[in-house]
């Protein structure tokens, strides 16, 4: 088990740590949180170098996929950096990258009843206005759980809030701050039910941030 205290916030900056070898050839992980060793709840920075591909796999509890760089590839399509996939539970593909892609992915963390498949290329998807002075593409909402992306322009600060079921962030360009530290780009951080912050940037950062989905007690 790695990371599965949910009272306790964590904080990861991805680009410290190095790549780990997956049961996939040409297929690389920076693990961020994981239940078991190949199945179960896991949160994971993912490599396909180029030509590498992944045997067909079911999803029992679905699967949630950010593009970060090059072109991700199924036997259902095509999808380039900015790309935002949500695979319900019971489905199944066939992943390779014929160029290599990094990814974000996170498996096993659907409710049963969250059966919506999800494709939105979000560079060419407009931004709508947020709060204050952010920005926001909306990429999901089931229940209690919302996710967006999150753009702040230079010197945005946001009011101090609480987190009801918590809050997860991945910070995609630029550098996020808040009272407790910096986190500059490929950092994860999730912060635990009624936590609470007052964050900041300095220059333009974009996030992806996923709100009301953790527990509301430790497991």
């Amino acid at each position: 088990m790695l990371n599965m205290d949910f009272s306790q916030r964590i904080v990861i900056r991805s680009a410290e740590f190095d790549w780990v070898k997956s049961p996939a050839g040409g297929v690389l992980r920076k693990p961020l949180e994981r239940e078991e060793a190949e199945r179960g709840r896991a949160t994971s920075i993912v490599k396909y170098e180029p030509g590498a591909s992944f045997q067909t796999h079911q999803h029992p509890l679905g699967e949630e996929i950010f593009v970060l760089d090059g072109v991700f590839s199924d036997e259902h399509g095509d999808y380039p950096a900015g790309t935002y996939i949500r695979n319900p539970p019971g489905s199944s593909h066939a992943p390779f990258s014929e160029q290599g892609c990094t990814l974000f992915v996170k498996l096993h963390q659907f409710s049963d009843t969250d059966r919506n498949v999800v494709r939105i290329d979000t560079k060419n998807t407009p931004w709508l206005p947020g709060q204050g002075n952010l920005e926001v593409i909306p990429l999901h909402s089931h229940e209690t759980e919302h996710c967006a992306l999150v753009k702040w322009p230079a010197g945005e600060v946001f009011k101090p809030h609480r987190h009801f079921g918590g809050e997860e962030i991945l910070v995609l360009s630029g550098e996020f701050i808040d009272e407790n530290g910096r986190y500059p780009t490929g950092t994860w951080i999730r912060s635990p039910h009624l936590s609470m912050h007052t964050p900041f940037v300095e220059q333009e950062t974009i996030i992806y941030v996923k709100t009301g989905h953790l527990p509301l007690s430790p497991t």
